[in-house]
């Protein structure tokens, strides 16, 4: 059984459903909520994490198509709102507003002890967070707007910058098969690189950018997405070592600024600020008709979209992470 979560702004702060072409009944909200608007939401193997203002920042649960009760909080809790989550193989990471604007955890069905933070850290309040298959990556509020890190159970030395950093505060981040994506605040709003142990040489921009501020990016098997602030709200391509021509828009686009993006096996959801707050889709090479709303729907903005890994597994990227994420909404 696949399934989908979107975290969002007011109580119960994250919503989940069945996924098989579409939404099926809500789940039961978790008999302990979150402590606040939630901003990210990630699933693990067997597990699904939320990224929330207030503290304890982030709230993790057993996940068997339903929430379980929730683990233990982490003894050392990240220090401020936490804005974006991603599980890694046996891992978990947060990006948080505070310093060390990221902090992270070995995860066995609940957190470990705080690994030790990174020795450069992030320059400012971390926004998206993401693992690839040996690294990890912070999208952040100030220059370089980016930061990453070899990992190995534990941070190494940061990479060094793009030579070519994006031109805003990063709100989002992704790991392809090789390659690295950020969603951030000016444009072009997105910016990719070739990823081999550190980023390589900038790929040239979309030749159709998105139309704002992108909040939140995605990697399918073939395809890269980004959730944008202005209409349509996501913009979608082909790629292949670079953007390809920009996909068609939905038919019906989703209904105000998009906030986080996520692809599973074979359909795509984005998260957005208004009513119904999620919009899905198909997906085969472009966008296919949107399916129906959920019947329960999320009651305020989507900050965050994830599918369960079994409803990405044709995605040929890491599965233990994502993250969709917005600055100054706690």
């Amino acid at each position: 059984m696949a399934d989908i979560a979107v975290a969002h702004s007011t109580s119960p702060y994250v919503s989940a459903y069945p996924w098989s072409s579409g939404f099926g009944s809500k789940y039961s909200n978790p008999s302990t909520l979150p402590q606040g608007s939630g901003y990210g939401v990630a699933f693990g193997a067997s597990d699904i994490a939320v990224a929330h203002a207030s503290s304890p920042y982030v709230s993790a649960y057993p996940w068997s198509s339903g929430f379980g009760s929730k683990r233990t909080n982490p003894s050392t809790l990240p220090t401020g709102n936490g804005y974006g989550v991603a599980f890694g193989a046996s891992d978990i990471a947060v990006a948080h507003v505070s310093s060390p604007y990221v902090s992270a955890y070995p995860w066995s069905s609940g957190f470990g002890s705080k690994y030790s933070n990174p020795s450069t850290l992030p320059s400012n309040a971390g926004l998206g967070v993401a693992f690839g298959a040996s690294d990890i990556a912070v999208a952040h509020y100030n220059s370089p707007y980016v930061s990453a890190y070899p990992w190995s159970s534990g941070f190494g030395s940061k990479y060094s910058n793009p030579s070519t950093l994006p031109t805003g505060s990063g709100r989002g981040v992704a790991f392809g098969a090789s390659d690295i994506a950020v969603a951030h605040y000016n444009s072009p709003y997105v910016s990719a690189y070739p990823w081999s142990s550190g980023f390589g040489s900038k790929y040239s921009n979309p030749s159709t950018l998105p139309t704002g501020s992108g909040y939140g990016v995605a990697f399918g098997a073939s395809d890269i997405a980004v959730a944008h602030v202005s209409s349509p709200y996501v913009s979608a391509y082909p790629w292949s070592s670079g953007f390809g021509s920009k996909y068609s828009n939905p038919s019906t686009l989703p209904s105000n600024a998009g906030l986080g993006v996520a692809f599973g096996a074979s359909d795509i959801a984005v998260a957005h600020v208004s009513s119904p707050y999620v919009s899905a889709y198909p997906w085969s090479s472009g966008f296919g008709s949107k399916y129906s709303n959920p019947s329960t729907l999320p009651p305020n903005a989507g900050n965050g979209v994830a599918f369960t890994p079994e409803a990405a597994a044709a995605i040929v990227i890491p599965l233990f992470y994502y993250h969709e994420v917005m600055m100054g909404r706690a």
